[in-house]
């Protein structure tokens, strides 16, 4: 059952009406930069959490003993999540970064999510990027999308972004949109609709996250540092309890937003996908015989996604031999975009 919320007054209202003219360049330039104290508390992980630069950057690190995180002190519901993110370097495998926003600790049993999980390689293989997005407990149809990218994520920094309305939601990275996920009529309650908290985490996730577990965190590298700084919440407050509007942002930075993909944006978001987009649940025959109706076939994405294995979204079947030298040859196609 989907909860329904009551009526969030102005904020709402402000929230509507702003998410339609910021995001015009995806930066979110101008919007208010919160230090740790003001927006954040940590989840776990104790001395693994170092606060930088008078509170304007944090530094979570993974060892043998534990992992780390921290979490936003206020729910959201929609709104406007950033972060500039720099990824550990060297061997990495196992190793995974989230920054996500979730209601799980509040809805066990039907919480929503919409994640970006990075995930560790070996040395010389450079990070990966996973989207991901629950609504109503809908775990089991998962919605997992993977990229390669086109620069080293542990070099330096980079700008990662989640807009969320209540009709889609767009991922960005350095500005430019890379998926845009849009509510339909089909999908019920399988949107993220309730309020929830914006996390960031590093964790060892050695059982999936490189190669399906075959390469595992390697501790010899520890500590594994992932660095963020310029976080950035911007939506409206809401109380956990009562789920009615807390706090809203001022008008004048809310009128800054836009729900909108630009032509321009669009453009990059095409070539972005066609050219380093390697999973997307839409495209794969081996878990969905008929695409999830929210899905959008795009012809150029799934041709490219066939070539690149042509088992999982070619529908065909898995001959061993002939599999390898395909497989081969494709990721060799892949590792030269």
């Amino acid at each position: 059952m989907v909860m329904k919320l009551p009526y969030l007054g102005s904020c709402l209202f402000l929230v509507f009406f702003s998410l339609v003219s910021i995001v015009a360049s995806g930066s979110g330039k101008g919007l208010p930069i919160l230090s740790f104290d003001e927006g954040y508390n940590q989840l776990f992980g104790d001395d693994n959490l170092v606060i930088h630069r008078d509170g304007k950057a944090v530094h979570l690190s993974l060892n043998e003993r534990t992992g780390s995180g921290f979490v936003s002190q206020d729910l959201y519901l929609h709104g406007y999540f950033s972060a500039s993110i720099k990824l550990p370097a060297d061997y990495t495998a196992g190793v995974v970064v989230a920054f996500y926003m979730s209601n799980g600790d509040m809805f066990e049993k039907n919480h929503d999510e919409i994640d970006f999980e990075f995930l560790g390689n070996i040395r010389g293989k450079n990070w990966r990027i996973q989207t991901n997005i629950y609504g109503n407990g809908s775990t089991s149809a998962g919605r997992e999308e993977r990229y390669n990218l086109w620069f080293d994520p542990a070099d330096d920094f980079h700008h990662y972004t989640i807009l969320w309305t209540a009709s889609h939601i767009i991922f960005y990275v350095d500005n430019i949109p890379i998926r845009e996920f849009k509510r339909t009529a089909e999908m019920g309650g399988d949107f993220p609709s309730k309020p929830m908290s914006l996390y960031a985490t590093i964790w060892d996730g050695s059982d999936w996250a490189t190669n399906g577990g075959k390469y595992r965190v390697n501790y010899k590298y520890a500590p594994y540092v992932a660095e963020f700084s310029d976080l950035v919440l911007h939506g409206c407050a809401v109380d956990p309890i009562e789920f009615s509007s807390k706090r809203c942002d001022g008008t004048q930075s809310w009128e800054q937003l836009t729900t909108s993909i630009t032509p321009s944006q669009r453009s990059k978001m095409d070539s972005f996908r066609r050219k380093h987009m390697t999973y997307s649940y839409c495209y794969d025959q081996t878990r969905y015989k008929v695409a999830p109706p929210e899905c959008v076939i795009n012809p150029r994405e799934a041709e490219r996604l066939k070539k690149f294995d042509p088992v999982t979204f070619g529908g065909g079947r898995r001959h061993h031999g002939k599999r390898h030298h395909h497989m081969r040859a494709s990721r060799s196609e892949a590792d030269s975009i």
